[in-house]
């Protein structure tokens, strides 16, 4: 059974809902949801997807791509090593 994904904006940082399409079929993965588009002062040649803290029931994840930011919140039993590795085999790293 896959996740969630919750669409409650209308922009979202260019490529990261095709990557939150993959990760809602991650098992144990409940719930994703895109949140704060925010501009950063430093520089993402590349897309990044990091885990930035817990949070009840999961995670916050920090999406990055140029200048620009996004916070996701993730709501999954997984621990944050699963999680990471999850991410990191969804970017192909």
């Amino acid at each position: 059974m896959s996740g969630r994904l919750v669409w409650n904006h209308s922009t979202h940082l260019p490529g990261l809902i095709p990557i939150l399409n993959k990760l809602i079929n991650v098992a144990g993965i409940q719930t994703v949801t895109p949140a704060v588009l925010s501009r950063s002062k430093s520089n993402a040649p590349t897309f990044q997807l990091k885990v930035s803290v817990p949070i009840r029931g999961g995670y916050k994840l920090i999406a990055r791509k140029g200048k620009t930011c996004q916070e996701v919140f993730v709501i999954t039993p997984l621990s944050q090593v699963d999680l990471e590795g999850a991410i990191a085999l969804l970017l192909d790293r």
